[in-house]
């Protein structure tokens, strides 16, 4: 049994299998053999080569540059800061017009601090004393303003206190204004000029139209009308994003502004537009939560006529601007659309091979289409009822 089974094992070594076409005269296996090529067809013209375009090659290491600019000018008049105009250069930063820039609509401000002692602020649960003991020296207080000096401030017949430190004094106490001090910064105007290349192309390109009249820029505003005038009104800006102005601005937010570059360089270079996007990164949460918006501190460093160091702090609350830039390019090449094009052909293959799957197994005669799909060939010479190879390369036609 063991030697007969390894014997027909070497002998099958040297079998040589080839293809047998039969035609098969079923409608239904016919219908649906033309519907998958139909489908595979329709996929490949309409999906690789028009949508996707997939007979292109392509180059997604977009080179970009971001170059920022705000105008705009408001008037406040506060106890703080008394009449005061804001330009540029007091509420944008940093300064130097890159793709992330902040723009101050609402702020805290601590004037005339000192490094002195005074009592840290009540809020602060880490500063909470009732002797001098709770007030170890030389030990900053967690999330506090600076360092204790071994003093338990307290007020008159009043058991707790709070502790003496050694800050920048007077510290901050004031809270958020209800109001945002700069809410009609929604007329400021943002500038923003994008340089992008494409270097397996050597295709560059900007957002701003190419055009000798300079009073373009001066009276031109982002729209449908006018994609390539790079000037966008912020209050437009916010509300693009489905927020309201007045409310990011009390206690500030994230923005981010996408442009899209997406080249098809087998078209003029004109058909290479830009796409802008704009959405709010933050996450909003309801009512008046801790983690809602954006801000952060920062100081303004004087000297008195005594050459005394002192500063105003400002707690600025404003709008995080994040310019992103992405897109690809595309152009005509050979190889990709060879190899896509033996794709599909590939795929014809997958058609007939699942028909036969359906003819060969799943019909009620599928025995008989089996058995003439597969026959077995020897050898020998016609008459002595052995089928001969010349005999089997004849197209064979079965019906039904």
């Amino acid at each position: 049994m063991g030697q007969a089974s390894c014997k027909g094992l070497y002998q099958s070594l040297f079998d040589y299998k080839t293809e047998k076409y039969v035609i098969a005269k079923n409608k239904k296996v016919g219908l649906l053999y033309r519907l998958l090529q139909v489908s595979i067809l329709t996929y490949l013209v309409v999906w690789v080569f028009l949508v996707k375009k997939s007979y292109q090659d392509t180059d997604t290491s977009l080179q970009s540059s971001i170059i920022t600019k705000v105008k705009g000018v408001i008037f406040t008049n506060t106890s703080e800061l008394g009449e005061r105009l804001w330009d540029v250069a007091d509420y944008v930063i940093p300064p130097q017009g890159e793709n992330v820039f902040f723009v101050i609509t609402n702020l805290v401000v601590t004037p005339n601090q000192r490094q002195k002692t005074c009592a840290e602020n009540e809020s602060i649960p880490d500063a909470v004393c009732s002797e001098d003991s709770d007030c170890p020296p030389g030990e900053p207080v967690v999330t506090g303003n600076g360092v204790r000096t071994g003093r338990c401030l307290r007020a008159e017949n009043m058991q707790r206190g709070t502790c003496e430190i050694f800050a920048w004094c007077p510290v901050e106490t004031r809270s958020r204004p209800e109001k945002p001090l700069l809410g009609k910064a929604e007329d400021f105007t943002i500038y923003i000029k994008n340089f992008i290349r494409f270097p397996k192309f050597n295709f560059s390109k900007t957002n701003v139209l190419d055009t000798k009249d300079r009073s373009y820029l001066r009276s031109c505003r982002f729209g449908p009308k006018d994609p390539y005038c790079p000037i966008f009104r912020l209050g437009s800006v916010v509300s693009w994003t489905g927020s309201d102005f007045q409310e990011i601005a009390l206690q500030g937010g994230v923005i981010g502004i996408q442009i899209e570059w997406d080249c098809d360089l087998d078209k003029a270079p004109s058909e290479c537009n830009p796409r802008y996007y704009f959405s709010r990164l933050d996450r909003r949460f309801p009512g008046n939560s801790v983690s809602s918006g954006y801000n952060f501190r920062f100081a303004k460093y004087y000297r008195d006529e005594a050459g005394v160091e002192f500063r105003t702090l400002i707690k600025a609350y404003g709008i995080r601007f994040d310019v992103l830039v992405n897109g690809r390019a595309g152009k005509f090449n050979i190889i990709p659309t060879i190899i896509n094009v033996g794709s599909g052909v590939a795929l014809m293959g997958v058609g007939s091979f699942f028909c036969d799957l359906i003819l060969i197994y799943f019909i009620k005669k599928s025995h008989f289409y089996r058995n003439k799909k597969f026959e077995e060939v020897r050898s020998g010479h016609p008459g002595n009822g052995k089928v001969t190879v010349e005999q089997l390369q004849n197209l064979q036609t079965v019906e039904a």
